[in-house]
C-alpha cells in the first residue's frame, strides 16, 4: 500500500511537471511582454518547444504539422480521413490546427466515434481549414468561410486570439510552403 502512494505521488508529481512544460511555460522574454504578432514570426505562449524541427517554411503543411509532436494526432486523423493529398494540393490555405491536448479534451467515445466515421472525421477536420492565407492582423474580428462549408469566427488582439470564442489560439503563425498553422487547445465543431 505504501509502495503504491510513494509511486502514485512520483507520477502526480511528474505529471505536474509536465503540464506547464507541454502548455508552452517557458514563453520567451518577449513573448512574456505580450509582443505583437508580426507577420513574419511565431507568436503565443504553447510557441517554446513546439517545434522539433528549425523551419517548416519549405514543407507542405502536412509535413510541417508533423515536424511539430504535439501535433501527432492531427496529422494521423488527417491522413485516416486521406486529406493528406488534398492539403497539400491547395496553394494557400490557413489551418486551425487542434493539438494533441485538444483530442484528449474529447471524450474517448466522441474520439472513438469520429475516427470510426472517415466522412464525419473529414468534415471536421476540413472545418479547420480556410481556403486562404490568414495573417494575424486578420485574426482580430475575423469571419472565415472553411473548406468544409460553414464560417468560423476569430477574435482577439495582441497575440491573445480566440477562434469560435472558445478555443485560444497557443501558438500561431507557424509558416508552411502553403499554409499558415495557427494551434488551438479545442477540437472545432462545424455548425449542425
Amino acid at each position: 500500500m505504501r509502495f503504491t502512494r510513494i509511486r502514485t505521488a512520483k507520477a502526480t508529481a511528474a505529471a505536474l511537471v509536465a503540464i506547464p512544460l507541454a502548455l508552452g511555460g517557458l514563453a520567451s522574454p518577449s513573448q512574456a511582454q505580450g509582443a505583437s504578432p508580426s507577420p513574419s514570426g511565431t507568436f503565443g505562449p504553447g510557441c517554446s518547444g513546439l517545434s522539433q524541427k528549425a523551419d517548416t517554411a519549405k514543407d507542405k503543411v502536412v509535413e510541417a504539422a508533423a515536424a511539430y509532436p504535439q501535433l501527432s494526432q492531427l496529422v494521423s486523423a488527417a491522413v485516416r480521413a486521406k486529406l493528406s493529398g488534398t492539403l497539400d494540393g491547395r496553394p494557400q490555405v490557413t489551418i486551425f490546427a487542434p493539438n494533441d491536448q485538444a483530442f484528449q479534451k474529447t471524450t474517448a467515445s466522441q474520439l472513438a466515434s469520429l475516427l470510426s466515421n472517415q466522412g464525419q472525421l473529414k468534415k471536421v477536420l476540413t472545418y479547420h481549414v480556410v481556403d486562404e492565407q490568414i495573417s494575424p492582423k486578420d485574426l482580430s474580428n475575423g469571419s472565415f468561410t472553411t473548406v468544409e462549408g460553414s464560417k468560423l469566427t476569430t477574435s482577439g488582439s495582441g497575440t491573445d486570439f480566440k477562434v469560435n470564442g472558445k478555443a485560444n489560439i497557443v501558438c500561431g503563425n507557424i509558416k508552411a510552403a502553403n499554409a499558415t498553422i495557427y494551434v488551438i487547445d479545442a477540437v472545432l465543431q462545424p455548425p449542425s
